[in-house]
């Protein structure tokens, strides 16, 4: 339901919603990218509540859904999403997840180098997607390289996991994707801290980063994963130990070093120690969030620091760590503690509501996306994950959610929200 460049239907289930294709314009370069013109940049997910595709945030995002179905491939492979590709020999979850891969590669520079956002220059008003006519534009960083280094390591992440998961039902795509990952980290050994923030007379999203290194170890480590090749390992090796997994810091779209540990631990190859070493630190991680847990009167892991904006996020990151470690060292506590993160999001809360649109017999009604603020029915989209309390320095804490459209602080929706639900639903499904 967020596919950007194409007629989006959400039948058999919900066939009322739906819109006609949208941003079907060639993108134009942006003073900030360093060139003029345009760029077929058709195609990703729209972010959030608003119409913007950002490489950054598509980075997690992207490479948790990969996770999702690389962890749990024997029964996610056939399920029937009901897409346009359905029925061809690429299964239905990899599919949609290529159509933001495919906007993310369109994004990569011929040198490697991948630009930071495809936006219009200001967020646009509660309207549909193709009534947003404003032209989208391809936004750098304003001075050489014009590319920035955490986008591109992202990309360079998220491709290198691609070329394994898509290997097995298109090794054409695989290649394409290894190829372009490998481009990427090339950029990287030479523009290693460019760094983005929005150019003059652009208001949109700006998911800046003043720290990419975390960035460039998870693309080490997924490269290393994938390739097996010794550079890449001998990065992650070299850089690791700034990091280690703890009980109370969840990944996030600025913070993917427990990405880069997992991705490394999970692999076949590599350094025993350092591997057992990250294991231990997953799993001692783990029992810290089931202890916080067992403590809480709704059964969630959450310190008062945590509702920031998009705590559900937080909240269903919390959730993937305790199932990432289970998969280090079996424990029915950390499976159960990652359906306590599920029954909190689908209504188990202060609230007693789902934070999820149409599930349960109590959902949020007023998520701060445009197209549910502007189809002219009375219900949301479904299946929207609503961003949650934000404390702000406010107390209760788990009490700061307002279910209004206007609250883009609480009830916004975004796909790197979405992702981690995803996960979660994707290791429990049967």
């Amino acid at each position: 339901g967020q596919r950007c460049g194409t007629n989006v239907t959400l039948a058999p289930d919900f066939p009322e919603y739906a819109y006609a294709a949208c941003h079907t314009a060639p993108a134009e370069y942006h003073p900030s990218s360093g060139k003029s013109g345009t760029r077929d940049c058709r195609g990703g997910w729209h972010d959030a509540g608003d119409y913007g595709k950002y490489v950054v945030n598509s980075g997690i995002t992207t490479g948790t859904l990969l996770w999702a179905f690389e962890l749990n491939a024997s029964k996610l492979a056939k399920k029937n999403l009901a897409i346009p590709e359905s029925g061809d020999k690429v299964p239905d979850m990899l599919n949609e997840i290529r159509w933001n891969l495919d906007w993310m590669l369109k994004m990569q520079d011929e040198d490697g180098g991948a630009w930071h956002k495809e936006t219009t220059a200001n967020f646009p008003g509660f309207i549909m997607p193709k009534d947003d006519k404003g032209p989208t534009l391809i936004i750098g960083t304003g001075e050489e390289p014009f590319k920035n280094t955490t986008a591109t390591a992202d990309l360079a992440a998220v491709a290198a996991i691609a070329a394994r998961v898509f290997r097995p039902y298109d090794r054409a795509y695989a290649a394409k994707c290894l190829a372009a990952a490998e481009k990427a980290w090339a950029w990287l050994q030479t523009h290693p801290d460019n760094t983005f923030q929005n150019p003059r007379g652009v208001n949109t999203g700006g998911y800046g980063d003043r720290d990419p290194s975390d960035e460039r170890l998870w693309a080490a480590a997924e490269l290393f994963r994938t390739t097996g090749k010794k550079p890449y390992d001998a990065y992650f090796l070299a850089h690791q130990a700034k990091w280690s997994v703890k009980g109370d810091a969840a990944q996030g779209w600025p913070v993917v070093n427990n990405m880069a540990k997992y991705a490394y631990a999970l692999g076949k190859a590599g350094d025993r120690k350092v591997k057992d070493q990250i294991k231990a630190e997953s799993v001692q991680a783990a029992r810290e969030i089931v202890e916080r847990i067992g403590k809480n009167g709704y059964r969630v892991p959450m310190l008062s620091k945590d509702y920031i904006w998009g705590s559900n996020a937080v909240l269903a990151n919390y959730g993937m760590m305790l199932l990432v470690a289970n998969r280090f060292q079996k424990d029915e506590s950390f499976r159960n503690g990652a359906l306590d993160c599920l029954h909190y999001l689908f209504g188990r809360n202060t609230f007693n509501t789902s934070y999820v649109t149409h599930v349960g017999t109590k959902w949020a009604m007023n998520p701060h996306h445009r197209p549910s603020g502007a189809d002219g029915m009375e219900q949301p989209w479904p299946g929207l994950l609503m961003g949650g309390p934000n404390a702000s320095g406010k107390t209760p804490p788990a009490r700061q959610w307002e279910d209004k459209l206007a609250s883009f602080t609480t009830n916004e929706i975004a796909i790197n929200w979405q992702a981690p639900l995803v996960f979660l639903l994707s290791e429990f499904t049967p």
